[in-house]
């Protein structure tokens, strides 16, 4: 048609050419050309992006036909397609729920996240024993989204660099270098018992997890950092923890949502900018403890003072090993690892002494018990020192017993390298997510009534399987701070009971609220009543 019209063109006046149906076509052609290319465009880009979509459906479909092939041999409650177990989670507490699974389904029970990802969880002894003693990397699907806030230090590395972190950092917890560290922890919790004396006069009923806390925050800061001072009254220290609290349930909530697993989509929600917000804050407070010390070694006389030292603080390893290896020890490793052990410094350790106090709360025969054996080891002083640490067996026991009930880290991740097959000949295949219980299910059999408080059961003649009772993970991977945890756990436990007797607050019962680290929902409340 329009070669036909430009054989017409000749013969049309000007004037005839302005109304002419031969000019009609022509201005018709100049708009619906362009609109056909684009629609075509359009139809092509729609196409690609339905077979991409097949694609990708077909992709998913087949790795969840993978993964129900890799969990057949072990049963789990039914789920669904595509939300998994959410909507089975949502309508009860979580944990209430995960306690009926593991009376339905011995030994261990696949907990789909969504429709295409599943992890294992375990909670038998023999199960977990076989686990944790492989070589398995941490599980990378959840951790990662860890790596912005604390970076890529020994909880998070894996491999060849973990070991030699592992290595480098196992002096700073040597028996030498941690007696000291007992009158720290006694100043420090003292001054939170203080301001509890004083609070006592307006309610006798009291939050505990926040003072604990500022007190464990302090303690760490102390004697991991070498940095002075009260740190229970320091607003950077509060701006700090609630940065924490903010990114326990953030990078919980992330592990869980299937639309916030890739970083560019994250970012762009209010849940990312809230993330990369508290995660500016938290290192804001490390970069400001690695600079205060780093001024300090500066001073004249302390470098060659501190070098002299047999066994040197957490923080002088790490500041020296920068010294010495620049090249392969760099400053975001450096703060990797000073951001790592804050957070796990004070806060597991803050979980795990408010869930003793509450525990010792609700139980006042066995409360009653521990403080007659401190009574009896410190007299009515409030001094204790390195080797009362292993004259409190009862109260030891109680605090076993409470960490069994309440451990600080529910659970830890695997990510399984090879194939494994497990005692009773049920098998997993390679690069599968296993999740340990650390101590919620980790029961065995009825006979240990696993929800009774009974300190009998570490009693010094009893028996129990090796990996019944992991507070602190357990394997090569297990956690290194483990005694200075338990060591700061007696010395709160201890002081607070000589000060204080403790009732649970019937109106505000906690629920436990497992994140990183376990909480509760509503804080943890106690009556407090002084002793004389």
């Amino acid at each position: 048609m329009f070669r036909g019209g430009q054989q017409q063109s000749g013969t049309v006046t000007k004037s005839q050419r302005s109304c002419s149906p031969f000019t009609m076509s022509v201005s018709v052609l100049s708009i619906t050309g362009p609109l056909g290319s684009i629609s075509g465009l359009l139809q092509v880009a729609s196409l690609l992006g339905l077979a991409l979509l097949l694609l990708k459906a077909a992709q998913l479909y087949l790795r969840r036909q993978r993964l129900l092939k890799a969990v057949q041999e072990f049963p789990s409650p039914p789920s669904h397609w595509l939300f998994g177990h959410k909507q089975e989670l949502q309508k009860e507490e979580e944990l209430q729920l995960l306690l009926k699974w593991v009376e339905n389904f011995p030994c261990a029970c696949p907990r789909w996240l969504w429709g295409t990802e599943v992890e294992l969880m375990i909670y038998d002894p023999d199960y977990m024993k076989l686990i944790l003693g492989r070589s398995d990397p941490k599980s990378e699907g959840s951790y990662r989204f860890m790596a912005p806030w604390i970076g890529y230090g020994l909880l998070l590395l894996n491999g060849q660099t973990w070991f030699q972190h592992r290595r480098m950092l196992t002096p700073a917890f040597h028996y030498d270098i941690l007696k000291p560290y007992v009158g720290l922890m006694a100043d420090s919790v003292q001054v939170m018992l203080d301001k509890w004396e004083e609070l006592l006069s307006q309610n006798s009923s009291l939050e505990i997890f926040g003072h604990i806390s500022l007190m464990t925050l302090d303690t760490i800061m102390k004697c991991a950092f070498s940095y002075q001072g009260n740190h229970q009254a320091d607003r950077n220290s509060q701006s700090y923890l609630q940065a924490i609290r903010d990114l326990n349930i953030l990078v919980y909530s992330r592990i869980r949502n299937v639309f916030y697993q890739k970083d560019i989509i994250y970012r762009l929600t209010p849940e990312g900018r809230l993330n990369h917000r508290a995660c500016q804050l938290a290192h804001q407070h490390t970069d400001r403890v690695i600079k205060m010390r780093k001024a300090q070694l500066q001073e004249e006389g302390e470098l060659d003072k501190v070098r002299s030292k047999r066994h040197l603080d957490f923080l002088d390893i790490l500041l020296f090993a920068q010294r010495e290896n620049g090249n392969s020890f760099s400053d975001k490793d450096l703060r990797a690892e000073v951001d790592t052990f804050m957070f796990e410094g004070h806060d597991t350790t803050a979980s795990g002494i408010s869930w003793i106090l509450y525990a010792l709360a609700t139980h006042p025969e066995h409360q009653q018990r521990c403080r007659e054996e401190v009574q009896s080891l410190l007299g009515d002083g409030a001094s204790i020192t390195w080797d009362h640490l292993d004259q409190m067996p009862y109260t030891t026991m109680c605090i076993k017993e409470a960490l069994r009930l309440y451990p600080p880290v529910p659970a830890v991740g695997r990510e399984l390298s090879k194939p494994i097959t497990f005692p009773d000949g049920r098998s997993l295949p390679k690069v599968m997510r296993s999740g340990s219980r650390s101590g919620f299910q980790v029961a065995r059999g009825c006979t240990w009534a696993p929800q009774v408080f009974d300190p009998s059961r570490f009693a010094p003649d009893s028996s129990q399987h090796s990996h019944a009772f992991l507070p602190f993970s357990g394997g090569p991977r297990n956690c290194i701070g483990k005694q200075f945890a338990m060591n700061e756990m007696k010395v709160a436990v201890a002081l607070t009971l000589l000060r204080f007797e403790l009732a649970p607050d019937p109106f505000r019962v906690p629920v436990p609220f497992p994140r990183i680290v376990l909480k509760s929902k509503n804080g943890i409340h106690l009556h407090l009543r002084k002793l004389l």
